[in-house]
């Protein structure tokens, strides 16, 4: 690795450890064994580092246990495979309960920031993106709009019922079964049909 990477891993690292509000430039220099020099060379500042080694890590997690789920729905109807979807997603959130956490105290810190919501704005084109690929790819019915819009209720879903999941891990969520139902009325049509 290089040094970014070394700097995105010891962001990810120290973060974890320590919460995004304590994590100081010197302990991520230290864990990604470069000179403090090397965060504002690589990154601008500690606060760009921070935005992209939680985006990165969190994006790639949750977004490829999404992407994995969307593609094993191929075969089924788009309703069946979103219900899989959102049965499956509770796993994922629990096995990246800390990144969660880390993500959580983070978008205070991004929601104050210019910097960070350009960043943000800019990660949730791609991630509506790829999301929408999937979806073409498991169910190619779906026209490229279509895509799109299912891709960015996943993501709404993911934000909305991960957060839900760190904060109340054993509270009685929705799953995709419910969630479903919840679509299906709201477009007057039923599941079975």
């Amino acid at each position: 690795m290089g040094n970014r990477e070394d700097l995105l891993a010891g962001a990810r690292q120290v973060i974890v450890e320590r919460g995004v509000a304590k994590a100081t430039a010197r302990e991520i220099a230290a864990a990604a064994g470069v000179s403090l020099a090397a965060i504002g060379y690589h990154f601008g500042s500690k606060e760009q580092l921070i935005t992209e080694a939680i985006s990165d890590t969190l994006g790639t997690a949750i977004g490829d246990a999404m992407e994995d789920r969307i593609r094993e729905g191929s075969g089924h109807t788009p309703l069946d495979g979103f219900a899989a979807v959102w049965n499956a997603m509770p796993t994922a959130f629990a096995a990246n309960r800390p990144a969660m956490l880390a993500s959580m105290e983070n978008l205070v810190r991004v929601a104050r920031s210019p910097e960070a919501q350009q960043h943000f704005q800019e990660m949730l084109d791609g991630g509506f993106g790829d999301l929408a690929d999937a979806l073409r790819d498991a169910h190619p019915e779906l026209t490229a709009d279509q895509a799109r819009a299912v891709a960015e209720l996943h993501f709404v879903f993911s934000q909305g019922l991960g957060l839900l999941h760190t904060v109340a891990p054993d509270a009685p969520l929705p799953d995709g079964d419910r969630l479903a139902v919840a679509i299906t009325a709201l477009a007057g049509i039923s599941r079975d049909s």
